[in-house]
């Protein structure tokens, strides 16, 4: 899907009042920001718009706030180090209400080329998550224009994502999508519905639950579909082989077995694992140190559990690889939280690594298994975004991309 939706090229912002949705729900210890990648990657577009001479509202959500407004959960943080990152003063509206009397103030007070900072969406609890219409236009008249920039909240139809969008239109503006929403859809996007092929999609993760769609997605997409993590104990249970305490889900078994049936009839290949590292008793903590033995898929010993792939399948997956045009990968091989079990893992990122595909890690645990690991300035693309690119990749037609007015 190339994106054909307008952009931040495609505005002039010059002395317009601009709403700008991010993702700076970045992590948090004691007050301070442990990690700012996600407000890294909004810079681009938030500087194109200063640069343009706009006034730059930002709004974003942080955290759950499952227990109402609190200043754990303010972007107070945020607004600092947008500051430093950004070389001026971003004014932040402590407001709880994020849209009161003192945001107008503040917009009101604005020059072209300033940065404000609202309040935590997810402080107006329902009227956010159930995108309210009062909400939603109250966030509109703050502005002129609206950009869209949180692909990590864009699977969301939120009153910040999405209906905001309607009484933008409804004014004469236009809602448009910044540069990281722009990339992520490139990259996703293309590489489902276009890609050089051959194409290989690796899954894995623990749940096949989670994944149901994507697998019967990508293997209409794809050229080889490669199985690992949790999840494929189900498919190795659907062969009949003995999985012992491994993690299963046996009411997907009958779907396994027909996405292996599906795979045969379109002449794709699924590979699953053929040998696996196994443990007695799960660890505890996740890192402490554990005794394995490494069994083939079809003769695991019944008192002992699968958690990461042995070495030959490390193997086999690493060769799929190699003569790959596009890889997608989304989900760990194993229980990569483990030193010892996240053997199976590292064997992926580094294939990765080392191929001249266009490689692209889906959100969540794998761009953290793949940052964590060392291996993350050697992928084309990592996305911000977990369970948006999981629902992109299912071939879902996203909220926040959707509201954007097309070109």
């Amino acid at each position: 899907m190339g994106l054909n939706k307008k952009s931040v090229d495609d505005i002039n912002a010059k002395g317009k009042r601009v709403l700008v949705r991010c993702d700076f729900n970045v992590p948090l210890k004691n007050g301070e920001i442990t990690d700012d990648t996600r407000i890294v990657a909004a810079l681009p577009t938030i500087q194109k718009l200063i640069n343009d001479g706009g006034k730059v509202i930002l709004c974003s959500h942080l955290g759950k706030v499952k227990e109402g407004p609190n200043e754990k959960e303010s972007l107070a943080p945020v607004a600092k180090r947008l500051s430093e990152k950004l070389g001026k003063e971003v004014v932040f509206v402590a407001d709880y209400n994020v849209t009161g009397p003192d945001a107008t103030k503040a917009v009101e007070n604005m020059k072209e080329g300033d940065v404000v900072l609202l309040q935590n969406t997810r402080f107006r609890g329902a009227e956010e998550t159930k995108n309210g219409e009062q909400f939603s236009k109250e966030l509109a008249d703050l502005a002129d224009l609206y950009v869209c920039d949180a692909f990590g909240s864009s699977h969301r139809a939120h009153a910040s994502v999405a209906g905001v969008t309607k009484f933008i239109t409804a004014k004469g503006g236009e809602n448009v999508v910044g540069y990281l929403m722009q990339k992520e859809i490139n990259f996703l996007g293309n590489a489902v519905e276009n890609p050089v092929r051959p194409f290989v999609a690796i899954l894995g993760g623990a749940k096949v639950a989670d994944k149901l769609n994507v697998i019967s997605n990508l293997l209409e997409k794809c050229d080889t579909l490669i199985i690992g993590g949790g999840m494929a104990y189900t498919f190795l249970k659907a062969k009949g082989y003995e999985i012992g305490k491994s993690l299963v889900d046996d009411e997907k078994i009958e779907y396994c077995k027909e996405m292996m049936e599906k795979a045969e009839k379109l002449g794709k290949k699924l590979l699953l694992p053929v040998d696996a590292v196994t443990i007695t008793d799960f660890p505890n903590p996740i890192d402490a140190p554990v005794e394995v033995e490494v069994y083939d898929s079809d003769k695991m010993p019944a008192d002992r559990e699968g958690c990461d792939i042995g070495p030959k399948t490390a193997a086999l997956y690493a060769d799929a690889v190699k003569s790959a045009k596009t890889v997608v990968w989304n989900g760990p091989m194993g229980v990569f939280e483990n030193p010892t079990l996240a053997a199976g893992t590292i064997a992926v990122a580094k294939a990765l690594a080392e191929t001249d595909a266009t490689t692209i890690i889906g959100g969540g645990d794998s761009a953290a298994a793949v940052n964590q690991l060392g291996f993350g300035d050697k992928m084309t693309h990592i996305s911000t975004g977990g369970g948006a690119s999981l629902e992109f990749l299912e071939g879902k037609v996203l909220p926040g991309v959707d509201a954007a007015d097309d070109k």
